[in-house]
Parts: structure tokens; sequence; C-alpha cells
């Protein structure tokens, strides 16, 4: 015997797009992993450190290939947004954003901030 189903289907990912707030949620989420895996490099730096001149100058060394330079400003953009992200959120702890033009508005918001703060400690540095 068999089952014909007529209900519709869900959509699928290649049908359906995500609004930018869905994708800035995910982002959050992975810039959070990131930060904890980045974390791992910041501790390598300090254990460098406390093992003496010879081992701190091949971190140095390590650092200015541009591999690592780009991770690090991927880290450093990834802090600013993950931090521009958590102020959102206290902002909507308070009950405030939650209007549909605001919550796009907002997001933009967190990305062009983000950049900002990040270009800023490039010029900064």
């Amino acid at each position: 015997m068999t089952i014909k189903h007529s209900r519709p289907t869900s959509p699928h990912l290649q049908i359906y797009k995500l609004p930018l707030t869905g994708l800035i949620s995910i982002t959050h989420r992975i810039t959070g992993v990131c930060l904890s895996a980045g974390l791992l490099l910041v501790v390598a730096i300090f254990y460098s450190l406390s093992q003496g001149a010879g081992s701190y100058a091949a971190m140095q060394n390590i650092a200015h290939f541009w591999l690592v330079k780009a991770v690090y400003w991927g880290f450093i953009y990834a802090l600013f947004f993950h931090l521009c992200h958590g102020i959102r959120h206290l902002y909507w702890d308070v009950g405030e954003g939650f209007e549909q033009n605001k919550l796009f508005q907002y997001a933009l918001f967190e990305l062009m901030w983000a950049l900002a703060l990040t270009v800023g400690t490039w010029f900064f540095i």
C-alpha cells in the first residue's frame, strides 16, 4: 500500500534565504567558538614568553607570517563583532529594538561598528 502525501514540503536551504538577523545570530555563535579557539593562541604567546627570549623570538618570527597576521585580524574582528552583538542583546534585555525595521537596521550597525573598531585598532597599532 502506497501512501500519498499531498501536504507541502518545507523549503530547502537552496530556496529559503535567511534574513540578515538570522545570519548575524549564527555568526555570533561562530565567533564565540573562534574566540575560544583563539585564546589557545594567546596562551601559546604567554607560554613562549615564559620560556625565555629565544622562544619568544621564534614566536615573533611565526607571527610575522602573512597567514598568522590574517588570523590575528580575523580574531580582532570576531572580538569586536561579538562585543557589538552582546551590546545589542543587552538592549534587547530591556525590551527595546524588536520592531521589524529596527532589527535589520541594528544588524547593519553591528557589522559597521565591528568593522570600524577593527580598522580603528589597525590605525592605533
